[in-house]
């Protein structure tokens, strides 16, 4: 009989360690190589020595590769679908012990030689024993070993139920990885006649403050959107100021207007979305000169719950109409004491407006040319590819200046939310039963709040709200996009249980050890154990 390669929790251990120790940082050659490595780890199990063709890498974008592995019952048709990534971020933050930060047995040992270095919860949780820690312990190599471990029980014990593996790069700056997996997930469920009966993530517990040790388990995500704003102003000679007008000078408007803005705070189920913050805000000047910087742009973190991308466009741009009319007054009483009649009033447009503008003024080809020309930047990312292209389109039309251009920039994640589903309410009572064997109490959170790739999944948008994302996002088409019409096929509620961890993205980043490889397991394979008992009246 085959022996069970990931059983104990020490084989789990093991596996967690090994998974780390391959470094995958987004945008490196780990990431590139992780892929493989798990094929490779994945064809030691007899199942897929056997079928060998139920292991699939399927290309994400040039060089990056997800995988996808397949445990199928010959009667089942309910599937479920595991979902991971394998990228983690950087590890700058490391120091000296950056060369341990994936080597999580040797890192948290010699953590213990600096331990009055670290902050006093970290210590304390380092003294007791309880964690394990290095970069992607928690975020989140150790859900991908849980799914591992899940496919390699189910083609043992030959669950009567369908199982899909798949792990996706680069979730950590804009989901490549998944949104590419989605065409492949609508390929898989029509060739083969799958029914999917849940996508199941395993993202790690987040504590909601310092010093929480609970368990929690989610039964949706938020959602997360990026409007942005060119500044478009009009240049001038710093010793004569009053002949032009900075972007600074308008961007410092809407900024104050979006910071914490209450109206895009949404609330639901007893929840509410933190309140929205810049993330950037920079001139557009190449070079230090006494040219006052007149292009500038900003970007604005937005998290969502059942709000779509149209309805955001909507408020950003009133928001921006709000701001634009405080500049025009506010520079309109300087014109009067200055007695200078001014360069005129700052409008507001969206993208497409300007688009249109342009396209019309100087021809399709001509922009198509000029677009081309900004994306074949391989140093800039879509967000500064967007408002680039957003920038040159004013440069040719800078007779509509000064102007606030309001546009998005990737990445986009839809939220999504499965907390009234009676088949979620079942699985969520089968989780807490379990983690109560083991004296865990766990606690249910309708939105997991560090954006996973279950936003692409589930999706529902009856009134085409994205079609505002597409006409507004200059990369479009382009360097990003979202399959929105193969998400709506994927109709299938989302669930995300997970170990507990502490500090991801920081050096601190932990996994509470028995979370890890006792509880979480039971936790997760309880619940199969338990859909196996309704697919056998099926099968």
């Amino acid at each position: 009989m085959e022996k069970l390669l990931w059983r104990t929790p020490a084989d789990l251990r093991t596996l967690l360690c090994e998974l780390v120790s391959w470094e995958s940082r987004t945008l490196t050659e780990g990431e590139k190589e992780f892929p493989f490595k798990v094929v490779d780890k994945l064809k030691q199990l007899d199942y897929f020595k056997q079928h060998p063709e139920y292991l699939a890498l399927h290309e994400a974008d040039p060089g990056r590769n997800l995988v996808m592995a397949l445990y199928e019952h010959p009667k089942a048709v309910d599937t479920i679908v595991l979902i991971s990534h394998f990228d983690t971020v950087q590890t700058e933050e490391y120091g000296d012990l950056e060369k341990l930060a994936f080597r999580p047995e040797e890192l948290t040992k010699k953590l213990f030689e600096r331990k009055d270095d670290l902050p006093e919860e970290a210590r304390a949780d380092l003294e007791s024993g309880n964690y394990l820690f290095g970069r992607g312990t928690m975020d989140m190599k150790m859900g991908l070993a849980l799914h591992m471990s899940l496919i390699e029980k189910a083609s043992h014990e030959q669950w009567p139920l369908n199982l899909v593996l798949l792990t996706v790069p680069d979730e950590e700056v804009n989901s490549t990885g998944m949104r590419a997996a989605v065409e492949q997930l609508v390929k898989l469920r029509e060739e083969r006649g799958f029914t999917y009966k849940m996508f199941f993530n395993s993202e790690p517990a987040f504590s909601q403050k310092p010093g929480d040790e609970k368990h929690y388990i989610y039964s949706g995500t938020l959602g997360k959107i990026m409007p942005a704003a060119l500044f478009y102003g009009k240049e001038t000679h710093v010793g004569e100021p009053l002949k032009g007008m900075t972007a600074n000078y308008m961007a410092s408007f809407l900024s104050q207007a979006m910071e914490w803005n209450a109206a895009y705070r949404e609330s639901d189920l007893g929840e509410s979305t933190p309140l929205p913050v810049s993330l950037q805000q920079k001139d557009l000047k190449m070079q230090y000169s006494t040219q006052t910087p007149y292009r500038a742009t900003a970007l604005y973190n937005i998290f969502l719950m059942k709000r779509n991308a149209a309805e955001i466009m909507e408020l950003f741009e009133q928001t921006a109409n709000q701001a634009a009319t405080m500049c025009n007054t506010a520079y309109s009483e300087l014109c009067k004491r200055e007695k200078i009649e001014g360069i005129g009033e700052v409008q507001v447009l969206r993208y497409e407006q300007l688009l249109d503008y342009a396209q019309a003024k100087r021809g399709t080809r001509f922009v198509s040319k000029l677009k081309e020309e900004i994306l074949n930047h391989p140093e800039w990312d879509e967000r500064e590819k967007s408002v680039r292209i957003a920038d040159k389109l004013m440069i040719q039309c800078h007779e509509l200046a000064p102007a606030m251009i309001l546009l998005f920039a990737p990445p986009y994640y839809p939220a999504v939310n499965s907390s009234e589903d009676p088949f979620i309410m079942e699985c969520v009572d089968t989780v807490k039963q379990a983690a109560a064997e083991y004296g865990v109490e766990v606690d249910q959170i309708h939105y997991f709040n560090g954006l996973c790739d279950l936003s692409y999944v589930n999706y529902s948008d009856p009134g085409n709200g994205w079609s505002s994302y597409e006409r507004n996002t200059p990369v479009w088409g382009e360097t990003y996009s979202i399959p929105f019409a193969d998400m709506l096929v994927l109709q299938a509620p989302v669930l995300n249980v997970g170990p507990f961890g502490k500090d991801a993205h920081q050096y601190t980043e932990r996994l509470h050890i028995d979370s890890a490889f006792v509880q979480t397991p039971h936790m997760l394979e309880s619940l199969m154990k338990s859909l196996c008992k309704q697919a056998m009246e099926t099968v």
